[in-house]
Parts: structure tokens; sequence; C-alpha cells
């Protein structure tokens, strides 16, 4: 039955003390440190991974929120109370979500123990979670009911829909159940984060609804002080929450500034063809010149746009390129100006010499140097293009 007007808020006001009387009794601040021996201790990483985990075997059997946050609840709780290895972890999980299931599902829908174990992929028989449900609940007196973040998340939002009735005019296409449903997508992504569990959960479910508020009306801060003081919390632990709980909701950055300007600067270079079909490129006259050689200085490294190029396109074999084609990738600074003073060498100089004019003579084209700088692809007269 729901009740209307004055009664309403003094429901939701019992629940509330309530939930905050029985999170006050069980909750306990557990935060996986990180183990210089993986063996030890389960750190921080694995145990979220278990929990993205469970939140897959929910979806996969068809079962509430509430199964998972109450089994994410006893995990939490019975980490806190046993020091366990991460061979374990995965028995202690899907035992902590069998009593869940059996706690908050109907009769009908709790999967079949065989079927949870083979379907889940856990590695534990059933009589190995038997053994482990009695160890957890041993462990944690046999109580089970416990008030989860997503308690509180609900009656959060009826709280704040019950005092400010305009809330969702904002949003004219989202009812009440489905405003509740989208926060709890992110209060359930929340729970696997390890960072947020020094937190209780009245104070996480109330950062997820303060900045769902902040979004729809203007006098949001009002209402959050309201919520502060019926649930007698600290303000400045919520804004920390608050800013975790936006860092960790919000999207994943762009690898580059949204505004980003690319500059595409073409080189000029001359088009000259031979017979065989070669296709060479050389800087034009209107390129910087070469270095002097009086300057010892180191040379400044240029980008990759701005090495000579050589191009060829598939030919007959009757021509054959002066030089061979270099790859730089990912090459070291080091090696690059190693790259450059090769480049620049007497030696290398004559070489690329005798075997240019190997190339005109093979090619038929006379040669003829240019400027005075020897490049990688030998210089070739440019011809008038029809």
């Amino acid at each position: 039955m729901k009740f209307s007007g004055p009664l309403e808020s003094q429901r939701l006001s019992l629940l509330l003390e309530m939930a905050i009387s029985r999170e006050a009794q069980m909750w306990k601040v557990h935060v996986p440190k990180i183990q210089p021996n993986q063996d030890v201790g389960i750190s921080p990483t694995q145990r979220d991974e278990v929990i993205h985990w469970l939140t897959k075997l929910k979806c996969q059997f068809h079962l509430y929120p509430e199964t998972l946050a109450l089994a994410v609840s006893l995990l939490d709780r019975f980490l806190a109370a046993v020091k366990a290895r991460p061979k374990y972890l995965n028995c202690i999980a899907i035992s902590c979500f069998f009593l869940a299931a059996k706690t908050i599902e109907e009769d009908e829908r709790i999967p079949v123990l065989k079927v949870l174990a083979r379907d889940s992929f856990c590695g534990c028989s059933p009589a190995e979670i038997r053994r482990m449900e009695k160890i957890i609940l041993d462990k944690l007196n046999w109580d089970l009911h416990t008030a989860t973040p997503l308690d509180f998340l609900h009656i959060f939002h009826a709280v704040a829909l019950s005092t400010r009735p305009q809330l969702l005019t904002p949003l004219p296409k989202m009812n009440p159940s489905q405003h509740v449903a989208l926060l709890t997508k992110q209060l359930l992504r929340c729970l696997a984060c390890y960072q947020l569990l020094q937190f209780k959960g009245s104070l996480l479910a109330l950062a997820i609804v303060s900045l769902e508020v902040e979004k729809l009306i203007p006098d949001w801060l009002a209402l959050i002080i309201e919520l502060l003081q019926k649930a007698q919390m600290d303000s400045s632990q919520l804004i920390h929450c608050r800013e975790l709980v936006a860092q960790h909701l919000s999207p994943l950055p762009p690898s580059l500034p949204p505004n980003s300007i690319y500059v595409y600067s073409p080189l000029k270079h001359n088009l000259v063809t031979c017979q065989a079909g070669a296709l060479r490129f050389h800087p034009s006259s209107s390129a910087a010149p070469g270095p002097d050689p009086k300057d010892n200085r180191r040379p400044e490294v240029p980008s990759r746009s701005s090495a000579p190029l050589c191009r060829r396109r598939p030919a007959p074999g009757r021509c054959k390129l002066a030089t061979a084609k270099r790859k730089v990738e990912e090459m070291e600074v080091d090696d690059f100006y190693d790259g450059i003073k090769r480049l620049y060498n007497e030696e290398n100089a004559l070489e690329g010499v005798a075997l240019e004019g190997k190339a005109a003579s093979a090619c038929g084209t006379d040669v003829s140097r240019q400027g005075g700088g020897v490049s990688p692809c030998p210089p070739l007269q440019p011809v008038s293009v029809m």
C-alpha cells in the first residue's frame, strides 16, 4: 500500500532511521591493500574483477539488482572478517551470490546450485560451494539482513520525490521507476570500485542522488541538506564521496583534445620519370640548402614528413633503383642523429656518386648533381610535364 502526504513522509523517515541503525551495527571499514606477495591476500584489483564477474552472472541468470547488492555486501563483510587467499576468491564470491539469491529472489527464480556451478565457470563443485556457505554464515553470525547501498538509494530517491514533486519535470519521458533504475545502474558500477569502500553505503547512495538532483532542479542543495540532516551524515565526507563518484562515473577522456587542428605541410618535389616506369622524387631548388661544412653543431631532428622520399611503383626489372629504400620506424633519437651523420659522410657521398652513375646508365637518363649536398635518392633533371 502506498501512502500519500504526511503518512508517506513519516513512513520514509522511519525506514531511513531503521536502515541507518542497521548499518551502524553491521558496517566495518575494509579497503583491500596491495600485497607485495599476491598469494598472501586479495588485492583491490582482484576484488573489483570478481564483482564485475558477479554483475555478469546477475544478467545471465536474470536476477534482481538487490541480489547483486546484497552479494557484494556479504562479500565485503566476509573479507573484512577473514584474511582469505586469492585462490579461494571465486568460491567465496559465488557462495555469497548464491546466499543472496536465496535471500532476495522468489523460489522459482533461485538458480539450481548444480547449474550455477556449471554455467558460472567458477571452478568449484556444488559440495565446495555448500562448505563455503557454512563458513560464511558462521563468520557473519548467520545475519544476512543488512542495509545495502541500494536500499538507501531507494529511500533517498523516494524522499526526494515526495518533497520535490517537480523533480522529474526536466525529464518528461521518464517515470520514477525508470529514473531509479538509471541510478541503480550507476550504483552497481560504483560497487566495483574499491576506492569507494571507505564510505558507508548510505553516503555512497546519497552522493549518487545528489549528483543527479543537481542536474534537475535549481534548489538541489537545500534538498541535499535536508537529506543530510535526516541521515545524520558529515557534509565533508559527502563532498569527498561526490568527487570520487563523479570521477568514477565520468566517461573516458578523449585521446586528443576536441578542438585539435591538423596542419598538412606538403613537400615541394620535382617529379622525374624514366622509361621503365620508375617514379623518383627529389627536393626542388626552393628547399633548404645542405648543411654548412664549417658548422659542427648537432643537426636538428627532422620530422618524418621532412625526410627525402624515394618511391617506386611496380615495373619490369630493366631499371634498378640507385639506392635501397630505408625504413625508419620507431627509431631512437640518438640513432636518428647517427643516421644523419652517415648521410653527410664523405664515404657515403662517394658511394652515392658511383651508384648514381650506374643508375643513370641503366635508365638511360642524364643525371646532374644539384647544390652540392648528397641525398639518399640522386637528384635527376626535371622534365616538362605535358
